[in-house]
């Protein structure tokens, strides 16, 4: 097959896991300064290793070296889940080591606490990244040229600020709402700052393995690899990349070994090489192979959790942001203390999964959500993280005191984080109307077309029939005028006539 019929398949898989939190009780607060459940941390993230990670680390090492760099594959790994690595399980951090030395393996930059830094602050973000990425070089031995925020938040913003830090490409959601009637299959660009390349989650691809790969009753269960490698065969046709993206913990943790999942991993990538016209390529390789089609706008943020791909999954009540809210307002003073205990205990105290777990949404989304989440209900998960947070102001004044200027500081920058909120979401509602009035001026147009034509035909008829008309009262003048110049003529040569003959009489006479 020649390379110009060659597609691209992007592969991502997301690994993180959070420093969960100990039942803290209120009266805890002042004396006791340890947060975290280390016992549940450890023992997750071991049955984690062991039903995932491992093993799926050791079939993706088989597949490079079987298909010879024609298999490569992008990961994420957070600061946070490399420091539980490092104190749980280094062997599933020398796996990864081994995966990055082959080549066929890269790895992005995101936050380093899988936080939500970017929705706050443009400076905290970027402290984020630079951190994450010196753990990415001194842990995995890798530096990163591309990047992805924490569960895919992306916005024009946030994407310019990706950019002038130098990283090539990001991945975000294919959400429907911003994309209208294009295609994720494609490569676009950051709509501020064109350098930076976007993929775009093909969500009903991934899904299907990370969501209904063990539902019987989904209308195509099984999945097998066959089915799988068919489908995307399929868009060859109409599409330029296929991207592939879900959490890694899909393999042998959500989707359980019994499912067949590991039988599908080590085989649908040799059906796509074997029997599609698509390559494997890094997320890095995609930017570098591929020109954007067009710009991508996102005003608002958008991200792959829940129906709405928005940020309401971490953000969307009042408990949530009151808890992200007063996270943030400590930041300041976090930035000026040496201590080195605060500073630990603040980076895992902004992973989004905190907030994660204060969501009162219900349904099918409701169900993701108690399917990650260690607490009864979202009231109690807010009340813990608050009592933890109010613990961790307490010893922050001991070291950093608080100010009549932190006061005001902190006050100013809540309310003008719940301004930037608010004409995020009226810019989201206005870009929403103006779509609606674009779609509904077009179906107008055309029927103004058509009536404007009938008018100008129904012009043009009149005009033709007082022309006509006019011909016919011409040619009935000129009808009537012949005639009675006739009858003149006729007139004047009587009358000459009878002169003639009355001269000729008197003539005669004499």
């Amino acid at each position: 097959m020649s390379t110009a019929q060659k597609k691209a398949i992007c592969l991502y898989f997301q690994v993180h896991q959070p420093f969960r939190l100990r039942r803290y009780r209120f009266f805890e607060m002042g004396h006791e300064h340890y947060y975290y459940d280390d016992f549940m941390n450890e023992s997750i993230l071991r049955k984690i290793a062991s039903n995932c990670y491992l093993p799926a680390n050791a079939i993706l090492l088989e597949l490079i070296r079987k298909h010879k760099g024609k298999f490569r594959v992008t990961f994420s790994l957070t600061g946070i889940v490399i420091d539980q690595f490092r104190l749980y399980a280094p062997e599933v951090l020398d796996s990864f080591r081994e995966l990055a030395e082959t080549g066929c393996v890269e790895f992005l930059a995101e936050t380093n606490s899988h936080s939500l830094a970017s929705l706050m602050s443009r400076e905290r973000y970027e402290l984020q990244v630079r951190v994450h990425r010196d753990k990415m070089v001194e842990f995995i031995g890798y530096e990163p040229t591309s990047i992805r925020n924490t569960e895919l938040i992306y916005s024009d913003e946030i994407g310019s600020w990706m950019a002038e830090m130098g990283y090539k490409a990001v991945v975000t959601e294919g959400a429907k709402h911003i994309l209208g009637w294009k295609s994720p299959n494609f490569l676009y660009c950051n709509a501020i700052n064109p350098r930076l390349k976007v993929l775009l989650r093909n969500y009903t691809l991934s899904d299907d393995i990370a969501f209904r790969f063990s539902d019987k009753q989904w209308s195509s269960y099984p999945l097998t690899a066959e089915k799988y490698a068919s489908w995307i065969k399929g868009l060859a046709s109409s599409s330029e990349l296929v991207n592939i993206f879900m959490d890694y913990e899909t393999f042998g943790e959500h989707q359980k070994k019994d499912t067949g999942i590991f039988d599908f991993l080590r085989h649908f990538p040799d059906l796509i090489i074997r029997k599609t016209p698509f390559n494997f390529m890094t997320v890095s390789e995609v930017a570098d192979h591929y020109q954007p089609v067009s710009l991508l706008h996102v005003p608002s943020p958008i991200s792959w959790a829940d129906e709405e791909r928005d940020i309401t999954a971490w953000m969307g009540n009042e408990l949530q942001t009151a808890a992200v809210n007063k996270l943030y307002s400590l930041s300041d003073r976090v930035g000026r203390c040496n201590n080195e205990q605060l500073i630990r205990d603040w980076v895992y105290l902004q992973s989004s999964d905190h907030f994660y777990y204060m969501s009162t949404k219900f349904f099918s989304d409701g169900a993701v959500h108690a399917y990650f989440n260690p607490y009864e209900n979202p009231y109690q998960a807010f009340m813990n993280y608050m009592n933890v947070l109010s613990d961790f102001e307490i010893r922050l004044n001991s070291v950093c005191p608080l100010n009549l200027h932190d006061e005001e500081v902190n006050r100013l920058s809540t309310a003008i984080g719940d301004k930037e909120r608010t004409i995020r979401d009226l810019q989201d509602r206005l870009a929403r109307l103006e779509k609606v009035a674009a779609r509904a001026a077009k179906k107008k147009a055309p029927a103004a077309a058509a009536k404007s034509t009938t008018a100008g035909k129904k012009a043009s008829a009149a005009a033709a029939k007082s022309t006509t008309a006019g011909k016919k009262a011409s040619a009935a003048a000129g009808k009537t005028a012949g005639k009675l110049s006739g009858t003149r003529v006729a007139t004047a040569k009587k009358v000459t006539a009878t002169k003639t003959k009355t001269v000729k009489k008197k003539t005669g006479t004499r």
